[in-house]
Parts: structure tokens; C-alpha cells; sequence
């Protein structure tokens, strides 16, 4: 996924909150939902965004879809950041 789509899917505040409540585990949308003073199709289009981003995986089980942080997208997002602060590159940190 392009890095733009990972940067604007982080620029929103909500969804950022969303990847903070996933860190500890899935999630279904109802559960996701209940954190928040908004809209179940809000929630449902920030999941979207998230998605599409490649930041969230999503799995079906039964009538419920549950959702999971995507942790490789944000490794290459750290190592971006790493690199652009002219820290040493994941190239470099992985010879030694």
C-alpha cells in the first residue's frame, strides 16, 4: 500500500484511537464502536479507511467480523521514520 494512504489514514484522531484499542487484541465493530460518541457507519468507514491502508486486518467468525493491527505496515511506517531522522537503516542495524 501506497505510504500516502498509511499517512492519511493516520492523520484522523479517531483512528489512531482505533489503532490504539487494537494493540491490545481484535476487536469487532460493536466493540470498537462502544469507545466512541459517533456513528456505527462512522466507525464503519474509519475501519474502511484503515483497511485500505493495510493498518487493520479483518476476520469473519460467524455474524461478527473482528479486527486486528496490520503490524508489518507499521514497521515499514518506523523504519521510514528512522531513516528520515538519519538514524541508521534496518539494512545496517540487521548486519551487526
Amino acid at each position: 500500500m501506497a505510504l500516502q494512504d498509511t499517512l492519511r489514514a493516520l492523520a484522523d484522531p479517531i483512528r489512531r484511537e482505533i489503532l490504539n484499542l487494537l494493540k491490545n487484541g481484535r476487536l469487532s465493530a460493536g466493540e470498537i464502536a462502544s469507545h466512541f460518541d459517533v456513528t456505527a457507519a462512522s466507525i464503519s468507514r474509519h475501519l474502511s479507511v484503515l483497511k485500505e491502508a493495510d493498518l487493520i486486518r479483518d476476520n469473519r467468525e460467524g455474524k461478527y467480523i473482528f479486527y486486528e493491527l496490520n503490524t508489518s505496515v507499521l514497521e515499514d511506517i518506523m523504519l521510514w521514520i528512522t531513516e528520515l531522522k538519519g538514524e541508521t537503516s534496518y539494512a545496517e542495524k540487521t548486519e551487526t
